[in-house]
Formats: C-alpha cells, sequence, structure tokens
C-alpha cells in the first residue's frame, strides 16, 4: 500500500519526548567566525546577470546617444569592447552593426562605413538585410559617390548582392533623398526613371513628395507644381506634407497669391472629405507667414494670425516667433510687441514657449531704427533671465551694437562714443560694410578726428596724388627670392617680411609669397603663391596703389615700366623696377616706426638664436 506523505508545513506537530541526536557533519574551520544567520530570514538571491539580448539593446541605446553627439570614436571603442565581451567568439548581431554604420554615416565617414559593410556581410559577420544596404546608399548619396551606389542597386535588382535584400521603395527614397538634398535633380530624376516599376507599387505620395523637396532645392521651384499634376494624375490623394511642400515652392518663388490659393485649397478638401489630416498645421501657417512678411503684406499678415490663434491649432514657439518676424518686417512694432507680450504671459504655465535670443535681437532691432534707447536697453536686460537656450558671444556683441545704433540715431553722441570704445576693446574686428561698422563709421564722423577712437593712421609725408614711383623701393633692395627655392631653407625670412617677392632664372618676377600662405615646410615657394603678381605703372597714383592693395587684400604689388602695362599681361621677361607695399607705406606713419624697430629687432635676436643653436 503506497503512503502519500503530507508536506512538512500540514504535519502535526510531534509530542515532546526524549530527542535523538543527529549526527552533524564537521564544522569547517573557515566558518567559525563567521556570523551565524538570524532566524526564519532566507539568504538573498544573488542577482543574475543580464541576459545577452537586453545588453545588446542598451548598446545599440548607447550608439544611438552616442550618435547624436557626433562622438564616432567613442562608439567605435564600445563596439569593439563589445565584441570582445561576447562569448565563445560570437559577433554582434545585425541591429547593433547596423546602428554602428548609421553612425558612420551621420559622422560623414563613408569609408568607414564601407568597410564596416564589408566585414558584416564577411564571413565571420553578422549578416547584412535591407536596412544596412538602404544605410549604406543613403551615405554614399550624401557623399556624392553616386557611381558606387548605382552598382549597389543593380546587384540588388539581379539578385546578386549577399543578404538577400529586397528592392523596395523604401530602399531606393533613401537614396533618393540624399540626392536630393544635395540639389542633384538630374541624377534624381534618372533615379526615378530606372526604378520607376518599383517606386510606384506602393502607389505612396511619398516619392513626389521628395521630388517636389528637391525642385526646391534646386533653385527651380515652380517645378513642383508640375509633380503635383502628375499626382492627380495617377489618381492619388495629396496629404499635408505635399500641400505644405507646395506652398513652400510658392513663397520661394514668390508667388503669394498662389500660396494662399493652395491653403484655400488645403481647408477646402479637408472639408469636403472630412479629414482632419489634411487641415493647415503650424508648418503651414510659418511657411506662409515668412513671404507674407517678405512681401510687406501687413493685411494678409494680421490676416493669418488672426486665423491662427482664432483656430484649434496648438502654436508653438516657432510660429510665435515667424508671427513677430512677418509684422517687423510689415513695420508693425506695436503688433509685433501684442504678440511677444502673449508669448510672455503664457511662458509662465509653458516652459516650451519661453522665447529664445533670436527673437529679442529682432525686436531691439526694430526699436534700434527708431531710436528708441530706453526700450533697447530694457529687452538687452531682460533677455539674461526671460530668454531660454544658451546666449551666444555673437548675441551679446549685438546687443551692444544695437544700443549704440540707437543711441546715434537719437543723437546721444556721447553714449554712442563710450559703446564705441567698449565695442572696440571687446571685439577683435569687424567689417566695415556690416550693420556695427557703418554705425561705427557714422559716430566716427561725427566724433572727428582729435576724439576718433579706432586711432587711424596719418601720413603727413605721404601725398595721395604722387606717382607710386616716388615712394616705391627698388626691386633689387627687397631682396628676391628664386622661385624654385624650398620653403624650409629660407624660413626665417618670413618672420622678417610678410610678403616677398619671387624671380625667375632671367631675374623677372614670377608672383609674390605671403607670410600667411607659408604652410608646407618642403614645398616650393612658386606653388605657394598667388597667381601673377599684381604689377602698377610707374606713374599709377599712391592712392590708386592703396585702394588696389586694400581690394586684392594683398601686402605688395611690382612696379613696372608704363610702356610694360600696355604691351599686354606683365610677362617674365619684363624686368620690375621697384616695389611697394603696406609695410614701407607704415613706415610713413608717426606711430608705427618703433613698432617696425622693436619687430626687427625681435627678428634679428630669434636669427641670431638660431644660427647659434646651428653652430652649436
Amino acid at each position: 500500500m503506497m503512503m502519500i506523505r503530507p508536506p512538512r508545513f500540514l504535519s502535526p506537530s510531534p509530542a515532546p519526548g526524549p530527542r535523538e541526536p543527529r549526527l552533524r557533519r564537521p564544522v569547517d574551520a573557515s566558518r567559525i567566525f563567521s556570523s551565524p544567520r538570524p532566524p526564519g530570514r532566507r539568504p538573498h538571491p544573488r542577482p543574475r546577470a543580464a541576459s545577452p539580448s537586453t545588453d545588446l539593446r542598451r548598446l545599440t541605446a548607447r550608439i544611438v546617444d552616442l550618435t547624436r553627439r557626433r562622438q564616432l570614436a567613442q562608439i567605435m571603442e564600445e563596439v569593439e569592447a563589445a565584441q570582445r565581451r561576447v562569448r565563445a567568439g560570437g559577433v554582434l548581431n545585425t541591429i547593433v552593426m547596423n546602428a554602428v554604420l548609421e553612425a558612420c554615416v551621420r559622422c560623414g565617414d563613408v569609408n568607414r562605413a564601407l568597410l564596416l559593410f564589408e566585414e558584416m556581410r564577411g564571413p565571420r559577420g553578422c549578416g547584412v538585410d535591407g536596412v544596412s544596404y538602404g544605410i549604406l546608399l543613403k551615405g554614399l548619396g550624401i557623399a556624392r559617390r553616386i557611381d558606387e551606389a548605382f552598382e549597389i542597386l543593380e546587384s540588388i535588382e539581379k539578385d546578386s548582392s549577399i543578404g538577400s535584400p529586397r528592392l523596395s521603395p523604401h530602399l531606393i527614397c533613401g537614396f533618393l533623398n540624399a540626392l536630393i538634398e544635395a540639389g542633384d535633380m538630374r541624377r534624381a530624376n534618372a533615379l526615378v526613371a530606372r526604378f520607376r516599376k518599383v517606386l510606384y507599387e506602393g502607389h505612396s505620395v511619398l516619392l513626389y513628395n521628395l521630388l517636389m523637396k528637391g525642385y526646391i532645392k534646386s533653385n527651380f521651384p515652380l517645378g513642383a507644381l508640375t509633380v503635383k499634376d502628375e499626382i492627380l494624375r495617377q489618381g492619388l490623394k495629396p496629404d499635408r506634407l505635399t500641400y505644405n511642400t507646395i506652398i513652400s515652392a510658392c513663397v520661394k518663388s514668390s508667388e503669394i497669391d498662389k500660396a494662399i490659393q493652395f491653403l484655400e485649397d488645403m481647408k477646402e478638401e479637408a472639408k469636403r472629405e472630412s479629414n482632419a489630416e489634411l487641415l493647415p498645421d503650424a508648418v503651414t501657417y510659418t511657411t506662409l507667414l515668412k513671404g507674407l512678411g517678405i512681401s510687406r503684406d501687413l493685411y494678409s499678415v494680421l490676416k493669418i494670425v488672426v486665423e491662427m490663434k482664432s483656430s484649434l491649432l496648438s502654436i508653438d514657439r516657432t510660429a510665435y516667433t515667424a508671427m513677430i518676424d512677418a509684422l517687423l518686417a510689415c513695420g508693425s512694432i506695436d503688433g509685433a510687441l501684442c504678440i511677444f507680450g502673449d508669448i510672455i504671459k503664457q511662458s509662465g504655465s509653458n516652459k516650451d514657449l519661453r522665447p529664445k535670443p533670436h527673437l529679442y535681437l529682432s525686436i531691439m532691432r526694430a526699436f534700434a531704427t527708431r531710436g528708441d534707447v530706453d526700450m533697447v536697453t530694457r529687452l538687452s536686460k531682460r533677455m539674461w533671465p526671460d530668454s531660454v537656450g544658451s546666449i551666444s558671444r555673437a548675441a551679446k556683441e549685438e546687443a551692444h551694437e544695437l544700443l549704440m545704433e540707437a543711441a546715434i540715431n537719437n543723437n546721444q553722441i556721447d553714449l554712442a562714443r563710450g559703446l564705441l570704445r567698449r565695442i572696440v576693446n571687446e571685439k577683435e574686428c569687424f567689417s566695415w560694410t556690416s550693420r556695427v561698422g557703418l554705425v561705427a563709421v557714422k559716430v566716427e564722423s561725427l566724433s572727428g578726428f582729435t576724439n576718433s577712437l579706432l586711432r587711424p593712421h596719418v601720413f603727413p609725408q605721404i601725398i595721395l596724388n604722387d606717382p607710386v614711383e616716388k615712394y616705391m623701393v627698388p626691386f633689387q633692395e627687397s631682396r628676391p627670392l628664386p622661385a624654385d627655392l624650398i620653403l624650409r631653407k629660407v624660413v626665417m625670412r618670413f618672420l622678417e617680411d610678410r610678403a616677398v617677392p619671387l624671380v625667375d632664372d632671367w631675374g623677372g618676377c614670377v608672383g609674390i609669397v605671403h607670410r600667411d600662405d607659408c604652410t608646407k615646410l618642403d614645398a616650393p615657394l612658386l606653388s605657394m603663391s598667388r597667381g601673377p603678381p599684381l604689377c602698377v605703372p610707374t606713374s599709377t597714383t599712391v592712392e590708386h596703389v592703396i585702394d588696389l592693395l586694400l581690394r586684392e587684400k594683398s601686402e605688395m604689388v611690382v612696379v613696372v615700366k608704363s610702356g610694360n602695362m600696355y604691351e599686354g599681361s606683365y610677362a617674365s621677361s619684363s624686368r620690375p623696377l621697384g616695389v611697394f607695399s603696406l609695410a614701407i607705406l607704415w613706415n610713413f606713419t608717426g606711430d608705427y616706426s618703433s613698432d617696425i624697430h622693436d619687430a626687427g629687432s625681435r627678428v634679428t635676436a630669434v636669427k641670431q638664436d638660431a644660427e647659434t643653436c646651428n653652430c652649436g
């Protein structure tokens, strides 16, 4: 008879009685001093090691994160470390390696992507799939290596590719988008014509949206309208992206009336089909506002703003910024301030609406043109605590420049002069044709030479109408160098002179080498010249020569006989008479001679030290 023994915790407790001694195993000497386990407590289970699939998911997420930061070297290090940790000499799976392949393409290293692709489809690789081919095709398109991409597509079409990928619209559209981003519509149309049958399988408007985008990028935006006609001819329905792209094309070609008409068509189509996905979104209105601002159509801008505010549309920071930019472009500063106040009010509860420094600077430009120093000062102060994101150095400098512009437009010369002094001390350089440069010229003209902050050079010994022959240095005194000489042998010469003329075997000047162009020690000097030298006849005025040097950004011109200039282009057989350079010009200033002397003494000391080292 079979007895079933109940579980221990259900058995009745035995009657108390004399207990038999139990045999115990010898106590290990190493555990004599260990602390006893408290009664009733179970040992903590050891943490289980993460499964390989979990580790690979974490690695993939890590690769994606590093790709956003463009840290390709760190990605390769971590992938190599992961490959060493794989047990039994295994390999990482295709998903992880596709993420690495995408990182190579995003970081612009297509050669490494090709090597990685070859490793993946090799005998010891993890294999490739359609995603791998799509990423590689996109990278080749970005790198403008079109022939290699077409070879891969043809091998896929012939079923001769490893991995047996399927030729699909998704695979081709990645390559097509890369061509379109580069503005190469000729090859994009050739790709569509070559694989038209495959691309039309899905009956999707994605292909047509890409083609319209390409026409916009190739400076032929109205070509997108012909693509829309093709969409209707194929019996397809345009989606919201299609309309947004067409409106963008109309705005870029300054066809604002057509853009507004497409907006109305978009709303009518959505109403007729009861399709909320066709209603205009923030991108639609933002694109329209940009075009209306350029055309300075204030009535239409206000109409669009009212339509956006009265609809159920979610208006983000970009849309609000587009409203203000359009109103400012139309000259409606009061309207822009109303929208700006609305942003500040809503940003208290919605941090995503906090304006960026660009918006503050846009409004400050408008008030600086008016000469409203008070408003520019207030906006400049509030830009620091109220804006979101980092404020770049250029934004800080522009804030000071706009305050100076407002002061000069309000006839506050002393304030503008003080701000200009601050700008000159903090800014390394600025262009005279820029906005701050034009304001600085106005401040300088109102201040006069006695109160000038820029310390202009005065040449009391030079008359601008004199011929350049009067001030030139004879050509042999300029110590020209042979054109075929290696830079390493005469590198110390360029510590002394900013520009040196070059001569050929017949003594003719064949070029001028500038100090800034000396970048290859083992190259001949002629290879680093900027082409044929600038030549002027002896009768040229000093004023014209100075303008020529500044316009061509050169340090030296060669002076030749007047007859040589009218015989044709300057030839090496023509003997130069002399040279005129900016260094010669600086010698005539009152405050530059000491600097030249100090520079010469420093160069002499450096040369002596070098000679001492060579002798030692």
